[in-house]
């Protein structure tokens, strides 16, 4: 099975820049190394990482944790999917 583990978080306005570089450095420094990983942008200084897993899906899996406040306008969200395939 695989597991799709998102993350996604806001930065404080004019912040963006940082926030991706902070996840992309976190990312880097997860204890395993998944499958794949990937990381978006988006207006409003938005950051998401997506992380896939071979796993099942109740799997504890490292993920990336929460910024410090200074850098987020809120707590991170986080999301787990059961990838059902791709075409």
């Amino acid at each position: 099975m695989t597991v799709a583990l998102m993350w996604e978080a806001r930065a404080v306005p004019g912040r963006g820049a940082d926030l991706l570089a902070w996840a992309e450095e976190r990312a880097r420094e997860l204890p395993r190394h998944p499958v794949r990983r990937e990381t978006f942008r988006a207006p409003q200084d938005r950051v998401l990482v997506i992380t896939w897993w071979k796993a099942p899906y109740d799997a504890e899996l490292p993920e990336l944790p929460e910024p410090e406040s200074t850098l987020v306008t809120r707590a991170v969200h986080r999301w787990r999917f059961e990838s059902l395939g791709s075409v």
